[in-house]
């Protein structure tokens, strides 16, 4: 308990003091984070979308397959991209090994199936809904994709937050393709990873604090701007 109580007056502190270092890591997590959300969205939400819209040969295995990467193994996602990025792999003249764009490229692929298959789950119930309705207008595909994704932006919110949590909290693929530089690809998992591994239990656990505020912070921000509470709706 002594541990955690130090712990929790570390993170008083560093966010008191406005600490130089504190604020540089939070803003490169939110910063690699928030870039491969927006990402993996992009590709995710239509993805999503159009496997509940669409039928055709093999989907089920798609869908299954769509389903099993959820669980992919950080550890391994890292390894591989580090192999493509290294200077001997098929990418590495492009010199992104060890930066923040690494960084993203992996969290990216992680999150990218759990954001599609939450959409694919909330677009199929809502598919039922507007079948009869868009097939009857004769729309596009695209057309049917954009409709879903608007009027299902509330469900698809929790998928895009669900895949913010697990890109914030990752720390097995970024340690592996950032390197942990300091004032480079440092950022608060890596971060905690590290003093942990100092026996700096305080500092690490003051910087688990600020990474659990900072994901609560990020969390309530979205809902507040999405308005999901007005008139009682979630």
């Amino acid at each position: 308990m002594s541990e955690i109580w130090a712990g929790m007056v570390e993170a008083f502190l560093l966010i008191w003091s406005l600490d130089a270092d504190l604020i540089d890591i939070t803003l490169r997590s939110l910063q690699v984070s928030l870039s491969a959300l927006v990402i993996a969205s992009a590709l995710a939400l239509p993805l999503g979308t159009w496997l509940a819209i669409r039928r055709f040969r093999h989907r089920r295995l798609v869908i299954a397959t769509m389903n099993a990467l959820m669980g992919l193994p950080p550890v391994v996602v890292g390894l591989i991209v580090y192999l493509l990025l290294s200077r001997t792999g098929p990418f590495g003249v492009l010199g992104l090994l060890f930066t923040p764009a690494a960084m993203i490229i992996a969290q990216v692929i992680i999150i990218t199936p759990l954001i599609a298959s939450i959409t694919h789950q909330a677009m199929r119930e809502l598919w039922s809904d507007y079948h009869d309705l868009l097939i009857s207008l004769n729309t596009t595909h695209g057309q049917r994709i954009a409709t879903l994704i608007w009027d299902g932006r509330r469900a698809l919110m929790t998928a895009a937050l669900a895949g913010f949590g697990r890109a914030i909290g990752e720390v097995g693929a970024i340690m592996i393709v950032g390197g942990n530089i300091d004032h480079v690809t440092r950022v608060l998992t890596t971060a905690i990873a590290l003093e942990t591994g100092k026996g700096d239990f305080a500092l690490a656990l003051g910087l688990g604090f600020v990474l659990i505020a900072l994901s609560l912070c990020v969390n309530l921000a979205i809902h507040t701007l999405s308005r999901t509470e007005r008139e009682g709706r979630w």
